[in-house]
């Protein structure tokens, strides 16, 4: 391994021709879920915007498989992280310390925060429009669960604008729950 990596989350991704053929004829065989990120690189997204749309999965893992197959190219100078640094906590998981301990949350405010969190991406973004974090936040059983799938939902609000408007608002009022 090198001494320095590319910021998959950082770096704006392009599809090169390689990927359109993939595409077009399904040769390489890709997951569903790796052809989805594929499908959404536009040359426009970072990789952290692409992870929103993968949220519960590693979204640096899926990139990193389509640029090693030659689907997508990093078009962005992407600043050098060098490898084994413990990269800080993104706001999403800094803004949980301060709750009280998950296993203090009854089922019932676990219910309300998973309700709660499905119904403000779907407001926001349109019925489903966002599956994989639906699918997360609706397997999250326990309120640690749902506090795993919240930096992917934070992001998620982040990416729109009355989502961003709103996020410190809605962060309270699941934060009483969660």
């Amino acid at each position: 391994m090198t001494d320095v990596s590319l910021d998959l989350a950082s770096a704006t991704f392009a599809k090169t021709a390689a990927g359109v053929q993939e595409i077009q004829d399904r040769a390489l065989g890709l997951p569903p879920l790796t052809r989805r990120v594929l499908v959404l690189v536009d040359g426009k997204r970072s990789g952290k915007e692409l992870a929103a749309f993968v949220a519960g999965h590693d979204a640096a893992e899926i990139l990193g498989q389509l640029l090693a197959q030659g689907c997508i190219e990093a078009l962005a100078a992407a600043k050098p992280v060098p490898v084994g640094t413990k990269a800080t906590a993104p706001e999403g998981e800094a803004a949980l310390s301060g709750l009280p301990q998950a296993a203090t949350r009854s089922a019932k405010d676990t219910e309300m925060a998973r309700n709660f969190m499905t119904n403000t991406i779907n407001t926001m973004f349109g019925q489903n429009m966002r599956l994989t974090l639906i699918q997360s936040i609706f397997a999250a059983k326990t309120a640690e669960d749902l506090r795993r799938v919240y930096p992917a939902w934070a992001d998620t609000m982040a990416t729109i604008g009355i989502g961003a408007k709103r996020l410190p608002e809605l962060r309270q009022k699941l934060f009483q729950v969660l």
